[in-house]
């Protein structure tokens, strides 16, 4: 009959090939066997968002949306056709070639990119920690599936048992034919 692993022998078999320092490990094994370890990623990142943060995703957002393409789009023909078409002479805000325009909208995507960016650096941070997530609830029920493994094993090795205990011999041998 094979040895019967303890729930931190699997554990360690399951990380064997992983590239964890032995403390990670060793906090990581407590954590599968003996607390749960199911987390919201959401709302652990919402409680510790600074207001620069919330900023931050509120306007990568608004400017990834169609309605701030449409908008802009609207707001940069009505530019053009205002300094183009509509006012003449020294009354042009920016003629053409539209260099207040263009300096605009230098200053819009200088601010915007790293906004932008700080966003999608605390959603891919989010990401990462929700891949932990699942790798240990995923680690967890494995463990949990093969200690149920085990004791159908044990179910069904007890049940033959009393099987062989309650019914006659000759019952038994028409059974197995």
């Amino acid at each position: 009959m094979e040895k019967r692993r303890t729930k931190k022998e699997i554990v360690k078999m399951l990380l064997k090939n992983n590239s964890l320092d032995e403390k990670d490990e060793e906090e990581l094994i407590d954590l599968l066997v003996d607390q749960p370890i199911s987390i919201d990623i959401d709302k652990q990142e919402e409680a510790k968002m600074t207001f620069g943060d919330k900023v931050a995703d509120k306007v990568s957002e608004i400017a990834g949306s169609w309605g701030f393409i449409l908008g802009f789009s609207l707001f940069l023909i009505f530019w053009i056709i205002l300094n183009g078409v509509i006012l003449t002479g020294n009354n042009k805000i920016d003629s053409y070639p539209f260099i207040l325009l263009n300096l605009l909208l230098s200053c819009i995507a200088a601010l915007q990119a790293p906004i932008i960016m700080m966003s999608q650096n605390r959603q891919a941070e989010k990401d990462s920690l929700r891949n932990q997530n699942d790798y240990r609830t995923d680690l967890k029920s494995e463990l949990i599936l093969e200690e149920l493994h085990h004791k159908m094993d044990l179910l069904l090795k007890n049940q033959k048992k009393i099987l062989s205990y309650i019914e006659p011999e000759g019952d038994n041998e028409n059974e197995e034919k």
